[in-house]
């Protein structure tokens, strides 16, 4: 198990910015795996996962944004009710907090990706990684990580 790179980045709360990051990842062929955005009334974060991010480094640079760089943690879930709860529960009880969280819809198969901001992923994944023995609807699936000396 290992952990993956999301990018934080603070925007302008204002048409069309969103569009140009978006953009502009898809020209240099950038997948997002990953999304969510959180707003205030002037500004906004935008996190994201993507399959590559050494790729998407550059990028983002060109383009002037403040941005921040947060190794996060990916647990494919079985799409069903309680399935998120089952694994904030795992978590609560070996004292683990979860800073944020945000997933995907069900995708095909019934499986959902959650991802999570732990302050200590590799107790989070020891963790998950006993649940995986006792529930067989949790999986643990992590991005391949970048090579240490591209990553920051």
């Amino acid at each position: 198990m290992e952990r993956f790179v999301q990018f934080s980045i603070f925007l302008v709360n204002k048409p069309g910015v969103l569009t140009q990051i978006l953009r502009e990842l898809a020209k240099a062929k950038v997948n997002i795996t990953n999304i969510a955005m959180m707003d205030s009334m002037e500004h906004g974060v935008l996190r994201m996962v993507v399959d590559d991010p050494v790729a998407a480094r550059p990028v983002l640079a060109k383009l002037n944004i403040p941005m921040a760089e947060t190794d996060v943690l990916a647990v494919t879930l079985a799409n069903r009710p309680g399935a998120a709860a089952d694994l904030c529960e795992r978590l609560a009880d070996a004292h683990i907090n979860i800073s944020y969280v945000y997933c995907t819809g069900g995708v095909a198969g019934g499986k959902t990706v959650v991802v999570l901001k732990v302050p200590d992923i590799k107790k989070a994944i020891k963790v998950l990684e006993g649940a995986k023995s006792t529930r067989r609807d949790m999986k643990i699936k992590l991005r391949r990580p970048v090579a240490a000396n591209n990553r920051r």
